[in-house]
């Protein structure tokens, strides 16, 4: 029985985890990037690219969950359109809708696959019909499990801006190596002092630019971190596909070994209130970036952005730079592997724990 757990462990929350990660990668990040570098005068069509990419995610995600558990084509074809469905119907818990949901319908489908002699008809209708019953029925309440962690994030919102800095970065931080999408989180909440809700009511707008800045720290602790701590392992491939692209695609090892997150854990605790208390960072860009930390660069740029903004408040000066660099990139990267040789030394991280799926 041991055994079988441990094989049915790997298949789904490894192997198939591992396969959704890259496929979030090749879709919905990627996508990012190419809008990222849309923004670029001259360079707009990459923006049209962009978009188109991100949204397939769903799709390439369940792709790539079916291809992991090595189904049969038919079955991996109409999984697309599980992805699709469960992707959309699960909102900010989209990406884990459809690891669950894939997971079911690529399972059963291949149950029946290649089974009879109308199999072109019997697996793609089987599997669509399971996946999409789903999709309908159960992602919802995966999107509102997943807004546990927007009311945790409301909640620290409403603290003095030490407790906040600390709560929203460690809370965002994590939302965003989950299977879960913490830039939804962060548009949904509004955290931008240029938000729907701070131009409702004006007097919002510092606290929610403030909580943006210390989401941009937390999930920069993560990227970076993780980019950083594992190079080792993964050399400049892993340093850039965790930094600039998601540091999810970690989530299959945090799981066989969940000490290797506490370095990038305690190093968003650090930066986060020192972000909001010592830097005074805020977000003024777009509430959707303070969610998406380094990824295509897409944090910075958003604070970045909202410095040459007319609404912002105080003049940018050589602290508020200094601060960006320090709090993105310099901190998380030196606290981290600060505190991974700490749990090397003590063997709570071994040697290959940080070696990415291939």
């Amino acid at each position: 029985m041991k055994d079988v757990l441990k094989r049915y462990a790997k298949r789904y929350f490894i192997d198939a985890m591992g396969a959704m990660a890259l496929g979030l990668f090749a879709s919905l990040l990627i996508g990012t990037i190419f809008s990222a570098l849309g923004m670029i005068p001259g360079l707009s069509i990459l923006t049209t690219i962009g978009k188109g990419a991100q949204s397939v995610a769903g799709p390439a995600m369940a792709v790539a969950i079916a291809v992991a558990l090595k189904a049969s084509p038919l079955v991996v074809y109409s999984c697309a359109a599980v992805g699709a469905l469960a992707n959309s119907n699960g909102g900010a818990g989209g990406p884990l809708a459809v690891l669950i949901i894939a997971i079911i319908a690529a399972e059963v489908g291949m149950l029946v696959s290649k089974k009879t002699k109308i199999d072109i008809l019997v697996t793609p209708f089987v599997t669509l019909l399971v996946g999409g019953l789903l999709s309908v029925w159960f992602a919802p309440y995966i999107g509102q499990a997943v807004g546990v962690v927007s009311d945790i994030i409301a909640f620290a919102m409403t603290q003095q801006p030490l407790i906040m800095g600390v709560l929203v970065s460690v809370v965002v931080g994590i939302a965003l190596t989950l299977p879960i999408s913490s830039a939804a989180i962060c548009a949904a909440l509004g955290l931008s002092g240029l938000s729907a809700a701070a131009l409702a009511d004006p007097s919002l707008a510092p606290g929610l630019a403030m909580a943006g800045g210390a989401a941009v720290a937390g999930c920069c602790a993560q990227m970076v971190g993780f980019a950083v701590m594992s190079f080792k392992e993964n050399k400049w491939g892993g340093l850039v596909s965790q930094g600039i692209g998601t540091s999810m695609l970690q989530m299959p090892n945090i799981i066989h070994n969940p000490r290797i997150w506490i370095p990038t854990i305690l190093t968003s605790a650090i930066t986060g209130p020192l972000a909001t208390c010592v830097f005074g960072m805020q977000m003024y860009g777009a509430a959707i970036n303070s969610g998406m930390g380094t990824c295509g660069l897409l944090g910075p740029i958003g604070i970045i952005l909202g410095w040459f903004d007319p609404a912002y408040p105080v003049a940018v000066g050589a602290k508020d730079w200094i601060g960006l660099a320090l709090i993105c990139f310099v901190l998380p990267a030196t606290l981290t592997l600060l505190f991974s040789e700490i749990l090397y030394k003590i063997k709570w991280i071994k040697p290959g724990d940080l070696t990415l799926p291939e």
